[in-house]
């Protein structure tokens, strides 16, 4: 599995995707704290004024960035609304397709006769991605956050990592099930489909209304969107740690499905 990891990682240094994708959460970034500066400040305000955005009675009751820090306004940047898992689902879409696609998934399994060791390297390629899509964003703000000369207050190293690396866990699961998703469908628009509706919400939002209806929705509170919208910010007591669980809960099971797809499939 090694090599194929190693040919893995080589591609994407080389796919025009992976930057894309980054490039997009990155404005998505820039955009958030110029529309923040622009409506919870008094300084911003007066250039929404200017620019006719809002009126001088909207600026004058303009918002308040009272218990907001970096954390939490990373985590609405895309963690919470989805947009984030629907980038990285996307880019693993593409990746994984392409292997379809090319038919050089036939090239890879004349080579490697344990399907399990290009499921282990997909889901290990798309990991490494999104380790670096999700500290690379957060660099990202932090680097904004100075040049707004720290609109934001700042949060602790302790802090920050304790919420990244559960989102991460939590986040390669949802890349785990992209990865099985495209395997098994083999479509680029089933995989963007997937994206797009599980990425977002769109399908457990409903699903836990529906069912709040009969009071059987709890249960979807531990599914990866929900997690990545109601999890901790911070580490305060040992229950928090249930975010780990369910992230690895999900990787693991959707890892197995991985590999069984897979070595059922006609290749």
């Amino acid at each position: 599995m090694c090599n194929l990891l190693r040919m893995d990682l080589y591609r994407l240094k080389r796919s025009w995707s992976v930057y894309f994708c980054f490039g997009i959460l990155l404005l998505m970034t820039a955009a958030t704290f110029l529309m923040v500066w622009l409506a919870g400040t008094e300084e911003g305000g007066k250039t929404a004024v200017k620019i006719g955005m809002m009126t001088a009675a909207q600026a004058a009751e303009h918002g308040s960035l009272e218990g907001v820090d970096l954390l939490r306004l990373f985590r609405r940047m895309g963690l919470s609304g989805g947009v984030y898992n629907m980038m990285l689902g996307i880019q693993v879409m593409l990746f994984v397709c392409s292997d379809y696609q090319s038919g050089f998934v036939k090239n890879i399994m004349a080579l490697h006769q344990n399907r399990w060791s290009y499921a282990g390297s997909k889901i290990l390629t798309a990991g490494i991605v999104n380790i670096c899509y999700l500290t690379g964003q957060f660099a990202f703000v932090l680097l904004v956050n100075a040049r707004f000369g720290h609109m934001v207050p700042g949060v602790g190293i302790r802090d920050s990592l304790f919420f990244i690396s559960w989102a991460w866990m939590a986040t390669t699961a949802f890349a785990a099930l992209m990865v099985c998703i495209c395997i098994w469908s083999r479509s680029v628009a089933a995989g963007t489909l997937a994206a797009v509706l599980l990425g977002t919400g769109s399908v457990v939002e409903p699903l836990r209304m529906f069912l709040d209806v009969f009071h059987l929705g709890g249960w979807l509170d531990d599914s990866i969107y929900l997690t990545l919208s109601m999890g901790p910010d911070r580490y305060e007591t040992v229950s928090d740690l249930y975010v780990y669980l369910v992230g690895a809960g999900f990787l693991g099971i959707y890892t197995v499905v991985t590999g069984v797809v897979l070595k059922k499939q006609d290749i």
